[in-house]
């Protein structure tokens, strides 16, 4: 199917517009994706209940922080939801319903999934976690604070481990509530979880804060058309998971309940000036990634829509059998750092393949396009990284490919091979221009592990990327430690890769005549599928 027909806004709005039934009757519903591991069809909403609970709390201005000032009231909903959930027999699932009298609003402690149970978030309802942090608290009492250590004090909100045939689905909400005010321990009434989160920038020191959904160790996990807000912390991590479905899903942090249009927060009341802060932006909502597949297989996430104020998707491989088969397709991006990969690769991650993908980084200095991150600490075989159809704009680090991530040494060294990038436009950026790429293999005395990389038909409109200086023991200048494969597409800054026996650059190949990528209906307004959304 050609680019500009998957990103036509007029589909999308169409398909938003046909909601359940699109869903329930496969012949509505989007084309499957064609995998390595077989074509995946979108996934339908469950044939079989088990419970249908009605909400009982009416939102102000949709926010539920009036109604759980007293920490004893931090998750009325939880006793009757996680019951639900585990009296539900395999292949049904619980769903959560709008109440009487303009209910729409449930508040919960948190929740375990089970094996083969589904829950089911509908229509104009939302699931609010607690923000007490009691509540999540895995023994220590550090949860709701920020530590020298680098521990992981807290609970997340919904768990699923060891399960299968286990998902979240529905055209609801599920809202962690990140920039509300804490209402126990040390920080009770004086920090929300994002607050504590920017104690990481402004005083060094480590979150403990509760991610938003975590899946462990399972197969066959499905996500489908849920929006997920708000996280105090990591929206949705898989670790050593086979099989996860994540089809026309929403992330956002932070939303309009936490900010202005546009994100034109007042000045004097962001994290980075006030303690308490009463508005937020995506850059002072620190670790809200949105998507991270951890040493997982079979993973798909397609039709999703992410700004969050770190990492778009972040693939990681840092412990067990690694990162094999992850497939990323027509999705959309806006705020955040990216399609990444990294920063731990030890455990190897290979067959990944992204394509028709949009993004928007709004200008924002810390915004990345594509980025594999990882350093000699953590570093680790990565292979057969296809990149193919990407829209871009407004991207300040479009291309980064950095085996320097940190300086700390180590005997882990990372080496980047079979990686592709084909049909790439950069539309360019009204404050950055083309921006800068990063190209920066392993080098030191003893071993050059290069990035082996193909460009072929990767244009940058008007002002070319310039360069990154290299960092924390790289060589100064990069590209370096790269060896680069041009065409037989155009490539718009072919001519400054000039090879170099003492960066270990090498250029082969010969770009050729070709047409850009056609991006005219790729960028979609977020606030268009996601009316939460300040952009």
């Amino acid at each position: 199917m050609p680019f500009t027909r998957q990103y036509s806004v007029a589909s999308l709005l169409a398909c938003a517009a046909a909601g359940v039934a699109a869903a329930v009757n496969p012949a509505g519903a989007a084309s499957a994706v064609q995998t390595r591991w077989g074509a995946v069809a979108e996934p339908v909403l469950p044939a079989t209940l088990c419970a249908t609970l009605s909400a009982t709390l009416v939102l102000e201005h949709g926010s539920v922080d009036a109604l759980d000032t007293d920490p004893a009231r931090s998750g009325p909903d939880t006793a009757r939801i996680q019951h639900a959930i585990d009296a539900c027999p395999s292949g049904a699932a619980v769903k959560l319903v709008a109440g009487a009298g303009g209910a729409s609003g449930f508040l919960s402690g948190p929740l375990r999934l089970k094996s083969g149970v589904t829950l089911w978030v509908d229509r104009g309802v939302t699931l609010f976690a607690s923000r007490n942090p009691a509540d999540y608290d895995n023994g220590p009492g550090l949860c709701g604070t920020a530590i020298k250590k680098n521990l992981r004090s807290c609970n997340p909100f919904i768990l699923a481990e060891h399960t299968s045939d286990s998902g979240i689905v529905g055209d609801g909400v599920i809202d962690a509530r990140g920039g509300s005010l804490l209402t126990s321990g040390p920080n009770a009434g004086k920090r929300s979880w994002w607050d504590v989160a920017y104690q990481n920038k402004s005083a060094g020191l480590s979150q403990q804060n509760p991610r938003l959904l975590q899946v462990n160790f399972g197969q066959r996990f499905t996500l489908y058309r849920i929006s997920l807000e708000n996280s105090p912390n990591f929206h949705v991590v898989t670790e050593q998971v086979e099989g996860v479905t994540a089809w026309g899903i929403k992330i956002l942090s932070p939303s309009l309940v936490y900010t202005r249009m546009g994100y034109a927060c007042p000045a004097h009341s962001t994290p980075d000036q006030v303690t308490p802060a009463t508005c937020f932006t995506p850059g002072t909502v620190k670790n809200t990634d949105g998507f991270d597949p951890a040493d997982s297989s079979k993973v798909l996430l397609a039709h999703a829509f992410i700004s969050v104020g770190d990492d778009d998707v972040a693939i990681k491989a840092g412990h067990g059998p690694g990162t094999d088969g992850l497939h990323f397709a027509q999705n959309h991006f806006y705020y955040g750092h990216g399609m990444s990969l990294g920063s731990e690769t030890n455990a190897g991650a290979h067959d990944i393949v992204v394509e028709d993908l949009a993004i928007d980084g709004h200008d924002d200095s810390n915004s990345v396009g594509l980025r594999i991150k990882t350093d000699s600490t953590r570093g680790g075989a990565i292979r057969t990284v296809h990149y193919n159809r990407v829209c871009m704009r407004n991207v300040r680090f479009p291309l980064v490919f950095d085996a320097y991530y940190s300086a700390h040494p180590g005997k882990l060294y990372p080496s980047y091979a079979d990686i592709v990038i084909k049909d790439l436009h950069a539309l360019g950026s009204a404050a950055y221009g083309g921006g800068v790429v990063t190209f920066a293999g392993y080098m030191d005395a003893a071993r050059t592990n290069a990035i082996d990389i193909t460009l072929d038909n990767v244009v940058f409109d008007g002002v070319q990327p310039a360069f990154a200086r290299g960092r924390n023991g790289a060589p100064a200048q990069t590209p370096a430690a790269t060896h680069f494969t041009l065409g037989p597409g155009p490539v718009s800054f072919a001519g400054a890769l000039a090879p170099s026996a003492e960066t270990g650059v090498t250029v082969s190949g010969k770009p050729g005549a070709g047409t850009p990528l056609d991006c005219s209906s790729a960028f979609v307004p977020m606030q268009s599928v996601m009316p939460e959304a300040p952009i």
